[in-house]
């Protein structure tokens, strides 16, 4: 069976997950990326790719960062966004999922970029596109459920790139809420993928997935063993909104844990780099001296996150 997120001649039509995508295909992504950071770095504000196409942004969960940068993204690529109220549209009036996408297509859509709280919805649009004839228009999943956050995901992979270069001698580690985390997910995917040789996953055995190993990942529940030599360490945050019962005594006994301080980051290689998707909890899985540090790349992830979303959006359009 074809993959729906690849047209008859394996270019990109979706990008639902990372999950199933090539190397090549992971790479391509990145190369496409990089003249559009020098584009920002030389203050050209507008790019004419996506003159005339509209782009609807469907956020059914609360975002700052991912919308606010795909938003950036379509407009400085020329396309005409449209952000969807979910709280004023007819989604809460009942109306289905799938009913608004067919009446947003009738609207000459181009382009739906989506977050849901359900894993899988963006897969559901697209598969539905296709059924109704509309896969002219093309799906960008910023986020479903517990599922996957394929820009995220490879914007991480372009953070590493820019400051190590290399994938293939790397030690990354990923440190926190992997159980309810998409965005650990599409990192785990990404990096195996791009032939990152040891993916270490640290977090308590109530916040880690069943047969996590299965990934590709080795699993460390001492934070300090798990840092010892890593070249990136990735860092997550609790996501509360997704717990179900009580997965750890308190935030402060997590901090202790599994925070990420000075003196454990002193464990991983001295020219390791700190990442984090945000938002940040300070004092909770980092301390504000190590975000704040020399280490810390997280405000570079946010301005690489616009070139990689123009980037996917100008592969999706055909630029």
């Amino acid at each position: 069976m074809r993959n729906l997120q690849l047209n008859s001649h394996g270019e990109l039509q979706h990008l639902l997950t990372i999950e199933g995508l090539s190397r090549e295909m992971l790479i391509a992504i990145l190369d496409a990326a990089a003249p559009f950071t020098e584009v920002a770095e030389r203050e050209v504000k507008k790019l004419p790719l996506l003159r005339g196409k509209s782009v609807f942004n469907l956020f059914f969960e609360p975002s700052t960062r991912t919308r606010t940068t795909f938003e950036i993204a379509a407009k400085r690529l020329s396309a005409d966004v449209i952000n969807l109220n979910i709280d004023a549209s007819s989604t809460s009036k009942g109306e289905t999922l799938l009913d608004t996408v067919d009446n947003l297509a009738a609207m000459q859509a181009d382009m739906f970029v989506v977050r849901h709280g359900s894993s899988g919805a963006p897969h559901l649009i697209a598969e539905h596109l296709l059924a109704t004839g509309s896969d002219h228009i093309h799906v960008v999943n910023a986020g479903d459920g517990r599922h996957a956050h394929p820009t995220q995901g490879l914007l991480d992979m372009y953070t590493i790139r820019n400051y190590k270069k290399d994938f293939t001698g790397l030690t990354v580690a990923i440190v926190g809420d992997i159980l309810h985390s998409r965005v650990a997910r599409s990192q785990i995917h990404a990096l195996t993928t791009l032939g990152v040789p040891e993916v270490r996953v640290i977090g308590p055995k109530t916040l880690l997935p069943t047969s996590v190993e299965r990934l590709g990942v080795r699993v460390f529940h001492d934070m300090r063993e798990g840092l010892r030599g890593v070249d990136v360490v990735m860092m997550l945050r609790l996501q509360n909104e997704r717990m179900q019962g009580a997965l750890l005594p308190s935030p402060q006994e997590f901090f202790k844990s599994y925070g990420l301080t000075l003196e454990k980051l002193a464990l991983a290689k001295p020219d390791a780099i700190v990442m984090h998707p945000g938002p940040m909890n300070r004092g909770i899985e980092i301390d504000s001296a190590v975000a704040d540090g020399p280490h810390a790349v997280i405000l570079p992830q946010v301005t690489f996150g616009i070139a990689v979303r123009m980037a996917v959006m100008s592969m999706l359009a055909g630029g």
